[in-house]
């Protein structure tokens, strides 16, 4: 197949999951392919074929003769990848402290001090913006691009959630005194400390939303 098919595939899929992370699509909906095909200027094929890689990825179910339906993340999937990106947030940033170079350090202070600024202007969006670039430094700084991969998709699952606690003033202002010390710890080389600082930043998020009631977060 042409690198065009497997283009316009991989488009089809980011799109689906977008709208399944996102809540367009509801757990248990049914994903016709003729209709999402009609929506997206497509054929059948690669939504076909993005359905698959969705069922892969555990975000579809695809039942024989009947169709596709949307498994979704659910409650305990959630749990267990706050719970799993404690531990590998750690590893990833004690691995950065090996790894993250001068401009990538730089760029960090830049998204804690952006941040301050937003914080202050209470505008969440951009505070949601510069947390997802505050972490994607320090998963590209890790040197793995295996964990890099992980922690991708674990952050991306999240993006929903992650943007109601981020609107929460407290939990704002923790999280960016929180990346805070992660930056100094990297820029100190004390992968340690480092370590500690990644795995605290996500216990606090997972007390927090404990607070909230992780069902109310799910609505």
């Amino acid at each position: 197949m042409s690198d065009d098919h497997y283009s316009l595939s991989a488009k089809v899929f980011h799109s689906i999951r977008e709208d399944i992370l996102s809540g367009k699509y509801q757990a248990n909906e049914e994903l016709k392919e003729k209709t999402i095909g009609q929506e997206m200027g497509v054929s059948r094929t690669p939504v076909r074929e993005a359905l698959r890689q969705l069922e892969l990825e555990g975000l579809v179910r695809i039942i024989p003769n009947k169709g596709a339906f949307v498994e979704g993340v659910t409650l305990k999937d959630i749990k267990d990848i706050y719970e799993i990106r404690t531990l590998l947030e750690g590893l990833c940033a004690k691995w950065a402290t090996d790894n993250i170079t001068r401009e990538q350090l730089e760029e960090l202070d830049e998204t804690v001090f952006l941040s301050d600024f937003h914080f202050s202007k209470e505008n969440w969006d951009q505070i949601l913006e510069l947390d997802n670039r505050f972490h994607e430094i320090v998963y590209e700084a890790c040197g793995s691009k295996e964990l890099t991969r992980v922690l991708r998709d674990y952050h991306h699952y999240l993006q929903r959630i992650r943007k109601i606690t981020l609107e929460q003033k407290e939990r704002a202002r923790a999280s960016i005194d929180e990346h805070r010390m992660i930056a100094d710890a990297l820029k100190e080389r004390n992968a340690v400390v480092a370590e500690e600082s990644a795995k605290l930043h996500i216990r606090n998020t997972i007390a927090n939303m404990d607070k909230i009631g992780w069902e109310n977060l799910m609505k």
